[in-house]
């Protein structure tokens, strides 16, 4: 289903694109608004048009990784960009620098005006099967959740737009709170209509698990515990209990096993278009991530990874007194060959000195370069993610103690011995055993866009002793204000241009 979904999606970015906030002039063979919305296919094309956003650069297809992963203390650059790098460093001068702000926030409200679009029309639709539609308008609230939820994870107080958006339109902000809220909504109703399991052919939309998942997201964010603890269990031991860890860690990371039982929500990326990232026909499908995060002499390198997560991998070996396996399929790093017996995309490699790249969602197995059309899907949400939220959920509602089994879960896959096995000194204590949770994220989830959140979440963004710790493996936090850096500067353009928008405070 990955082609289908895609190859749609990318033809209908042309029929609206007319439609939105841009400056383009309008052929006069558009179609417009008033002659569109009138069939099924129309409201199939038009939801579809919401996942053609995911190939964009602001989003998925390239930029967003440099806030979520480069951001945050698993990631850094020293690409010879410096305004690139220094987006990285908290060193923001010019909040509409394309790349490291501005092109995201505009894809971000792009998307949601797609999704507003789908719900103010097709629900005047008349369709021969009334749940079909319902689908249709069940997809786009989920996206319009995603988009938002990324939205208050990145620049929390935002513009709150329910309707498709007119250029005259002056959105007013509202508090992330609110943000927040609109997210559940949107969730909770698309939960209801969305299927448990789409056929086979629909393959890569989301359905009642993907949006439990996000729930459980946008709940943990806000310490919702008791909340996310009942959206985590739909996926674990409720009726969307379809999920499990695959055997294979690293087929969470190629394009080899794809959509297996482990993904609850991934994003499908195909090679076969060779295009640019525009509306065109032939516009590119693929993931620009790993051209970006590839080291020196094989991709752009504007990425890398921090060496202390390296070191955090070689803390505890496994059952069998060996590394933990999972570093093999996480990092490029110096002793790769000595390790695991890995050359660097098959190379004999040339070392700097406390170096190391990302690994996952890399193309390293079959060839020994990074161009701009990966087609390795990106997952989202996986199962060992939720199952390691689940844990840290029920630490928080004082069950420490049946936490822990959610938390071996995920560490035998890995052939590690059980957390109170390999520590036994956190015992039912609730600081100990969320620091070490901590860990466990780390050691499983590292690189996948969710260190960001996590670091917000649990309060370390909050006080200078608690980033004065982060700084210690992540220097360029030395760079991080308190009450400033934990979020981005909104545009200042649309500031300007806008007087129902601040400036988020600090900047």
């Amino acid at each position: 289903m990955k082609k289908i979904i895609i190859l749609t999606a990318a033809f209908l970015g042309l029929v609206f694109t007319a439609c939105e906030n841009e400056l383009d002039l309008n052929s006069p063979n558009d179609i417009t608004v008033d002659q569109y919305w009138k069939t099924e296919s129309d409201a199939q094309a038009g939801v579809n048009s919401i996942y053609a956003m995911f190939y964009k650069d602001g989003l998925w297809a390239r930029w967003i990784y440099f806030r979520l992963d480069l951001t945050s203390d698993e990631g850094y650059s020293v690409s010879p960009w410096t305004e690139l790098a220094d987006w990285t460093r908290f060193n923001y001068i010019n909040y509409n620098f394309w790349e490291g702000n501005a092109v995201t926030w505009r894809d971000t409200y792009k998307a949601i005006f797609r999704c507003n679009q789908v719900l103010a029309n097709v629900p005047n639709i008349t369709f021969q099967n009334e749940n079909d539609k319902k689908q249709i308008i069940a997809q786009a609230k989920f996206f319009r959740a995603l988009h938002y939820y990324y939205a208050g994870v990145i620049w929390e107080d935002v513009p709150l737009v329910l309707d498709p958006s007119t250029p005259a339109d002056l959105p007013k902000q509202v508090k992330v709170d609110e943000i927040w809220a609109q997210v559940e909504k949107d969730l909770n109703e698309a939960f209801e209509d969305l299927p448990r399991d789409w056929a086979a052919d629909q393959l890569g939309r989301p359905d009642k698990g993907a949006a439990k998942a996000f729930l459980a997201k946008v709940y943990m964010q806000q310490h919702k515990w008791n909340e996310a603890k009942g959206a985590l269990e739909f996926l674990i031991s409720g009726a969307g209990a379809k999920y499990s860890l695959v055997s294979n860690y690293r087929d969470n990371f190629t394009d080899t096993n794809e959509n297996n039982a482990e993904s609850v929500f991934e994003i499908q990326f195909g090679d076969q278009r060779k295009g640019g990232t525009d509306e065109a026909q032939n516009a590119a499908v693929s993931s620009n991530r790993s051209q970006f995060f590839a080291p020196r002499g094989i991709g752009w390198s504007d990425g890398q990874a921090r060496i202390w997560l390296v070191d955090a991998f070689k803390q505890e070996s496994n059952k069998g007194g060996k590394l933990d396996e999972r570093l093999r399929w996480t990092l490029f790093y110096p002793q790769l060959l000595a390790d695991f017996g890995d050359k660097t995309y098959g190379r004999n490699w040339e070392w700097n000195n406390n170096e190391a790249w990302f690994r996952k969602g890399s193309r390293d197995y079959y060839r020994n370069n990074e161009d701009y059309y990966s087609q390795v899907n990106y997952r989202l949400v996986r199962y060992a993610d939720i199952l390691l939220r689940y844990a840290e959920v029920l630490n928080e509602l004082g069950s420490t103690s049946q936490a822990y089994q959610y938390v071996d879960l995920v560490r035998a896959r890995a052939n590690m011995n059980t957390l109170a096995t390999a520590h036994p000194e956190i015992g039912n204590d609730h600081d100990k055993f969320l620091e070490r949770l901590k860990m466990e994220r780390v050691l499983e989830l590292c690189g996948e866009s969710v260190r960001w959140e996590d670091l917000k979440r649990w309060g370390d963004l909050n006080n200078q002793a608690s980033v004065d710790k982060i700084a210690l493996r992540d220097s360029d936090f030395k760079n991080f204000t308190v009450g400033k850096n934990h979020r981005m500067p909104i545009p200042q353009s649309d500031v300007d241009n806008n007087p129902n928008l601040e400036q988020n405070s600090g900047y």
